[in-house]
Order: structure tokens, then C-alpha cells, then sequence
């Protein structure tokens, strides 16, 4: 664990000198990962840079009360002015066990979601309607997005005016119409005129197509694993793993993982291009589960070789 929480703070500074906008740490628990306690890990990070942005991708607001999240942000926010951002989720993050555990009830989360979103965003403002102020918290101003994998986020960030993220990266399915939704929907706001989108998107970068194919073969076991019933950490890659499992295994490795790009910088270019001519998003939040971290970093730096050929060629 101590590990990872050092990698997590190497690759942000390697991420912030390739010119990358945001470093974001989600909140799982129970997992293989170390984002459980994530606004100390957000902490950790922004020590680390010096003006990349650093955030949660993000917060399970059904597991925090929203004053408690309003003063873990806006300390944060005092320690790194101008660099927080804040995106919230509704599901736990965590099987039903672990969520008990947490010590919050789910019940009625439908209703509760957006109206603790309501009062989180209340406390930052410090408008006196909850009649509580939260110290740290009042008048601080971190970036609030609303997260999504289905189109329950795409609804309720429309409706608040605030920017989407949308998980693409592992739950595509309601992607497109999920964009379609909250641009249709979109009402401004005090902090946001026009709808603003960022889509999740795998990159397995390196110097040839087949040495991407391998340091994405980690990421491959690891959803096999999980979507069978058992759960790994991200494993060594593994040469020729997805020609040599069964039909239905490709499959699902197929589908679950669409919003992907692997390979060369050339053919990365030539992805992401594709995927930003489909959904017309604003940003991209890059995932790479790559096992070494020495070949992660090359990974990120490749796509940022990428995306500068991009912006060359348009």
C-alpha cells in the first residue's frame, strides 16, 4: 500500500510535466486500491504537484454526510487554492456489506442523492439554508462535477447546471445517450454557461502496437477475474492472454473495455480521434491500469504524444 501511495504521487508529477489537466483518485472500498480514504490520498497528491489540478473521480456521497465532505474539501481547498476538484457519485463504492459498515443507511438513495448534492453545494456557498456553517468548507470553491455510468448522472448534472464525467472507461453502454441527455437538458448555471463533458477513456501506450497489447493484458485478467466472481489485484501482463481465452471471455473483454486505445502513438492518435469525433468530449480522464509503473508512465506519456499530434493535425 505504501507503494502504490507513492506511485500514485511519482505518476502525478510525471502527469502534471506532460501538461495533463487533472489527477483524480476514486473512492473503493473493501478493493484492491488505496483511494478508500480519499481525501487524505487527494492530500498526499497535491504535495506532491504544484499546479495540476487534484480531485476525486470520485467522492460516494451516499457514504458521508455532506458536511463532512465540505470540510474535508474545503481544507483541501485552503491547502491547493485553485486545483480541487470534487466529482460525486451515488453508488457506494463497495458491496452492501462494506457499505453497512460505513455507517450510513441507503434507503430511499434515489431521493437522497441529489438533495445531499443540494447541501454540499449549500455549505460551499454559505448561504445560511442549512443554518449549519461548515468551517472549514464556507466560501470555498472546489469543481464540483456529477459522475455517471448510467443516465441518472447525465439527468441530475443537467438539471444542476454542473459539468458530467461519464465512466465510459468500464460501463459504456449508456454512453451515447447519456451525452445526448445532458446536452439536451442542460440548464446554466452560476458556475457553468454551456454543458461541459468528460468521458472516460482506457490508453494502453508503448512503442509498438504489440508491446501495448501485452501491458493491456493486466487490465484484461483483472475483468475477467472480477466478472466471474473473483476478484484480483492487477496482475503481471501475460503474452497472448485474450487469443487464448474462450469465446465468451473475448467477448465481454470486448465490449467492457470499447472506450479504449492500445498501441503505437500512431495508433493511439488514430483511436482517440475516432472516440472524440463520436462523443464530441470536452476533456478525456485517461485510465492505465498498466502492473509496472515504470511502463504506466511511458503509457501516459505516449498518450500525451498522441493527443499533441492531434491538435497538429486538426
Amino acid at each position: 500500500m505504501a507503494q502504490a501511495l507513492a506511485n500514485a504521487a511519482d505518476l502525478a508529477r510525471h502527469a502534471e510535466s506532460l501538461g495533463f489537466t487533472r489527477y483524480w483518485v476514486a473512492e473503493h472500498h473493501g478493493m484492491n486500491l488505496a483511494g478508500a480514504a480519499t481525501a487524505v490520498v487527494i492530500g498526499h497528491v497535491g504535495a506532491a504537484t504544484r499546479s495540476i489540478r487534484v480531485g476525486a473521480g470520485g467522492i460516494m456521497l451516499p457514504n458521508h454526510a455532506p458536511l463532512a465532505i465540505a470540510e474535508q474539501f474545503g481544507t483541501l481547498d485552503a491547502l491547493f487554492p485553485g486545483r480541487i476538484d470534487l466529482g460525486l457519485g451515488r453508488a457506494p463504492g463497495s458491496d452492501m456489506r462494506v457499505a453497512q459498515a460505513l455507517r450510513r443507511t441507503l434507503a430511499g438513495d434515489a431521493d437522497g442523492f441529489p438533495r445531499d448534492v443540494v447541501e454540499l453545494q449549500s455549505y460551499f456557498a454559505d448561504d445560511g439554508r442549512t443554518g449549519i456553517r461548515a468551517m472549514p468548507g464556507a466560501g470555498a470553491r472546489p469543481q464540483l462535477w456529477i459522475l455517471g455510468s448510467s443516465l441518472y448522472g447525465a439527468q441530475l448534472a443537467a438539471a444542476l447546471g454542473l459539468p458530467h464525467a461519464f465512466a465510459s472507461h468500464f460501463a459504456p453502454d449508456a454512453l451515447d445517450e447519456a451525452l445526448l441527455i445532458y446536452r439536451r437538458h442542460f440548464r446554466p448555471s452560476a458556475v457553468l454557461a454551456q454543458p461541459y463533458v468528460m468521458a472516460g477513456f482506457n490508453i494502453f501506450g508503448a512503442a509498438t502496437d504489440a508491446e501495448a497489447e501485452l501491458i493491456a493484458s493486466s487490465q484484461a485478467q483483472a475483468f475477467v477475474a472480477l466478472r466471474t466472481g473473483q476478484p484480483i489485484a492487477l496482475p503481471p501482463p501475460v503474452a497472448g492472454y485474450r487469443e487464448n481465452l474462450p469465446p465468451a471471455h473475448r467477448a465481454m473483454l470486448d465490449h467492457v473495455l470499447q472506450c479504449s486505445a492500445v498501441g503505437s502513438p500512431a495508433t493511439l492518435a488514430r483511436q482517440i480521434g475516432a472516440f472524440l469525433t463520436r462523443t464530441g468530449a470536452d476533456e478525456l480522464m485517461i485510465a492505465s491500469s498498466v502492473f509496472d509503473h515504470q511502463a504506466r508512465k511511458a503509457s501516459i506519456a505516449y498518450a500525451a504524444d498522441a493527443m499533441r499530434a492531434l491538435k497538429v493535425a486538426a
